[in-house]
């Protein structure tokens, strides 16, 4: 038995806790928010309705392996999940752009209507200077298809909301919780290994410079109307500080209240003008972010691994955090 440290209690801290504390080993996680579940964290609030306080949380997958582990924790409903980007003149077309979409957009204007403006805003870049790799997440299509997701034969959200997923992750023996709760590097000391979740700039005191982040503000809005959207999310096309905005009644099992519904608008801005609060890695077209890292990630350090979306600055979504998260517990015995 050996006792190890996992700082962050996102998916990536929480699924390695668990793995770790099933194979009979001692864990001890750390965050420094007052919450589990990272970003992913959501709640039921007065209004009988279910909000994700960092923005909407699809699980969608191919690997079935991941569904089967996640699958333990909580019962999951099927969710296709569809995005419609609001026009100048308020129509709403399909995201990712389809045949329908092109056609009323006009096929040569789809991407200074629909992916210049986000990107702007989203990246504070222009769409030339943002690695391609982000752009072809949300490829343009020539068919009908209205999914967001079409490729992902898994699409699916809890039942009960994601923080009932990771309470059931952390209910275990040998799993101990410690919430608004800093990180000191004084603390590895009482462990045999670190799995850190945390900015590893940050770790190394910036050593190299900062690494730089995209954050979110979320404006909360509940209004005297039973709906407003047909779907969860719009996106806006205009130039305006708002990228999109959620109505969670519209998805599965987020709540029902006949009179009201609540809407969050999401302003992307630097995460220094956000409480530091880091959401994506910035991949520019040129590297030299990614550079900025290795460099950081070249320290030999036998004490610490880095894991999740901060500790290796990769824009990766749930699944492939849960997934990398049981690589490396498969190493360890």
């Amino acid at each position: 038995m050996q006792k190890y440290l996992i700082v962050g209690a996102g998916f990536s801290g929480a699924v390695l806790a668990r793995e770790l504390a099933e194979k009979g080993h001692l864990v001890d996680v750390i965050d420094k928010r007052e919450h589990i579940g990272g970003n992913c964290y959501d709640f039921v609030d007065d209004t009988g309705i279910r909000a994700h306080r960092y923005g909407p949380h699809i699980f969608h997958t191919n690997n079935a392996a991941v569904v089967d582990w996640v699958s333990r924790f909580g019962e999951w409903t099927p969710y296709e999940h569809k995005v419609k980007a609001m026009l100048g003149d308020g129509q709403l077309v399909t995201m990712p752009p389809n045949r329908e979409t092109a056609r009323i957009v006009g096929k040569d204007n789809i991407v200074d209507t629909l992916f210049r403006p986000y990107t702007k805003k989203m990246w504070d870049m222009e769409i030339e200077d943002l690695d391609q790799s982000i752009i072809k997440r949300v490829p343009i299509r020539d068919d009908d298809n209205e999914l967001y997701f079409p490729k992902d034969k898994f699409q699916i959200m809890p039942v009960n909301g994601y923080t009932s997923i990771f309470e059931k992750i952390f209910d275990h023996a040998n799993i101990k919780l410690f919430l608004s709760t800093q990180f000191s590097k004084s603390m590895e000391a009482d462990y045999l290994h670190t799995f850190n979740c945390m900015p590893i700039d940050e770790y190394y005191d910036f050593a190299f410079g900062e690494l730089p982040y995209r954050s979110l503000k979320f404006k909360n809005v509940t209004l005297d109307a039973p709906h407003i959207f047909e779907l969860p999310t719009i996106n806006f096309t205009n130039d305006g500080p708002y990228t999109r905005v959620t109505e969670w009644k519209n998805y599965p099992r987020h709540g029902v209240n006949d009179y009201l519904t609540k809407l969050t608008f999401e302003e992307p801005v630097d995460y220094r003008d956000n409480n530091m609060e880091r959401y994506y890695p910035v991949k520019d077209i040129h590297g030299k972010n990614r550079e900025t890292y290795a460099k950081y990630a070249g320290i030999r350090n036998e004490k610490v691994t880095f894991i999740g979306r901060c500790g290796l600055y990769v824009y990766i979504d749930m699944h492939q955090a849960i997934n990398m998260a049981l690589q490396f517990a498969s190493k360890i015995d």
